[in-house]
């Protein structure tokens, strides 16, 4: 058995939790601020180029001792050490999960049934490269002998989702290459970004496992028909590349043998963008900081696997998400990187939260009775601050938040740098502190306003505080350093879903949807309506009155 099967709620620490959250969910923040001065650095790691501060959080070293025991009550260090170690961990789809050996180094050693996989991711590394490396010079080119101007990505979920988020983080790298991304069935979506193409200097990227992919066939077969009607049916070699594991429906597309890089059963699609599936990047920065990317993300695991848990910061963040969403009852968590480049990032996390612990069934096969996955939410700062920071402020949700920063900016703008990085500090601050009544009166006096004229606006502009928040600062956003944060809360997910008991890489929810979309299409080409409810056959009707 590659990972203990123990409930979270029966074990003695989860007791002694709920004993103790009885004591700590009125306790405000600024209290335990005030009686104790060295706070911000107990509650702090400062880890290579990170700053991870986790103090303005409604917990006290009894809270952070009673989690770390919970840690230990559910096995947590025998997880690491058999995820990494090449144990089949998804066991209800009999795989390992070794996203983290496409970043190993070379010398390392990872068995998946008695063989090394090193060797053979290697193998595809160097095969990235040269590909890669190919392009970028020029070397490889167009039917018409005209060197590649654009990039098209075309697969769905995390064949498309990982890497079009780190191709946008990392826009400050990029080369000469203009990357898109096509990943919607939607046939507006995929014409729009066609339009914009030059057939004869566009490359395409298939991303498919399986090569049966609906959304990704369907986007790959109206490019095929476009480009067809460009260029001769021999330039399909030159122009189309796959990733895939079905060598037999990707060389019957017309893509050369050559041109088909790998995919893994041991590598889950929401964490493969240290694959092949990251050929997108590659070709996008260049295959030097595709490689950054991935000894950033190393680092990350050396960090995890070997640092005591009360140091370890993707352990640290997973119980205080776990402190907050099974005892204080929240339901979802804000994630705000305060850079424009990180646009992507929190829908990126999304799936790899909600898809990996979005379960209700644990280990054994049981309905759980407590919480699992998070709703994960938000968008950039400063931009958040005009938008949803308000409900956060003065709403009637509890939303715990990270606040993701540079210390560094790319294009060394010191005046923009200065007011975003002041607007960073300053909301994890204010979400903290709040404003009293008195403040508020303190602030009408300054301003010279009579009481008698204000004092109905008082409650209005009060917050009451005592809103958590983890700050991660980060020196500077680079390959490297986008790795570290990417991997890091690829661990968070992890560490959650073993103390949650769950299985977090299967994703057997994705599978229904698709399949009933397989039946209604076949309702919606022969017209008929059998087998539905009353409102899905009046939908469908509907559609096919258009």
């Amino acid at each position: 058995m590659a990972l203990s099967k123990i409930s979270p709620t029966t074990t003695k620490a989860w007791q002694n939790l709920r004993e103790h959250f009885s004591e700590m969910k009125n306790l405000k923040m600024t209290d335990l601020f005030a009686h104790d001065r060295s706070r911000a650095d107990t509650f702090s790691i400062e880890w290579d180029d990170f700053f991870v501060d986790f103090s303005k959080n409604r917990i006290t070293e009894e809270t952070l001792d009673l989690l770390l025991k919970l840690a230990e009550e559910t096995k947590l260090q025998a997880a690491i050490e058999s995820q990494f170690s090449g144990k089949i961990i998804n066991e209800t789809e009999g795989r390992a999960v070794l996203h983290t050996a496409l970043r190993a180094p070379e010398t390392a050693t990872v068995l998946v049934d008695g063989v090394n996989i090193i060797p053979e991711i290697y193998q595809a590394k160097k095969q990235i490269q040269s590909f890669t490396n190919q392009v970028i010079n020029g070397e490889v080119t167009g039917f018409m002998g005209k060197p590649f101007t654009d990039v098209v990505n075309i697969g769905i979920g995390g064949s498309d989702l990982g890497p079009a988020m780190v191709v946008e983080a990392l826009q400050f790298y990029k080369n000469q290459l203009t990357t898109h991304f096509v990943s919607n069935v939607d046939g507006d979506h995929v014409n729009e970004v066609i339009k914009k193409l030059n057939p004869e200097t566009t490359l395409f990227v298939i991303v498919s496992k399986s090569f049966t992919t609906q959304e990704t066939l369907s986007n790959a077969n109206t490019i095929r028909d476009w480009f067809l009607r460009h260029a001769p049916e021999e330039a399909i070699a030159k122009h189309f590349v796959a990733v895939s594991t079905n060598s037999n429906r990707v060389q019957d597309f017309g893509i050369h043998p050559d041109n088909i890089f790998p995919m893994w059963d041991w590598v889950g699609g929401r964490f493969s963008l240290w694959s092949a599936v990251g050929l997108s990047i590659s070709l996008s920065v260049g295959f030097d900081n595709f490689d950054e990317l991935l000894q950033g993300a190393h680092k990350m695991d050396d960090h995890f696997k070997t640092a005591p848990f009360k140091k370890n910061i993707p352990v640290v963040l997973a119980l205080i998400s776990i402190w907050y969403n099974n005892f204080f009852d929240t339901e979802s968590e804000a994630v705000i990187p305060y850079t424009q480049y990180l646009n992507q990032f929190t829908t990126y996390l999304q799936q790899g939260a909600m898809e990996s612990n979005g379960k209700s069934v644990d280990r054994n096969g049981a309905s759980v009775n407590y919480q699992t996955g998070t709703v994960i939410w938000g968008e950039p700062g400063t931009n958040s601050q005009h938008a949803f920071l308000q409900l956060i402020h003065q709403g009637t949700k509890l939303i715990p938040a990270d606040f993701i920063g540079f210390a560094e900016s790319l294009h060394g703008n010191k005046d923009h740098q200065d007011k975003l990085i002041s607007n960073f500090i300053a909301q994890t601050e204010a979400l903290m502190n709040g404003k009293t009544e008195s403040d508020v009166l303190a602030e009408f006096e300054k301003q010279g306003k009579p009481l008698e004229n204000i004092q109905s606006l008082v409650p209005f502009k009060v917050f009451e505080g005592n809103n958590p928040s983890n700050t991660i600062f980060i020196k500077k956003l680079t390959p490297e350093s986008l790795g570290k944060l990417i991997a890091l809360y690829e661990h968070k997910i992890f560490v959650q879903g073993i103390i949650w008991n769950i299985y977090s890489y299967d994703q057997f929810g994705v599978e229904l949807g698709k399949q009933l979309a397989t039946n209604i299409l076949q309702d919606i080409k022969n017209n008929t309506f059998a087998n539905h409810d009353a409102s899905t056959a009046k939908i469908l009707k509907y559609y096919l009155k258009k």
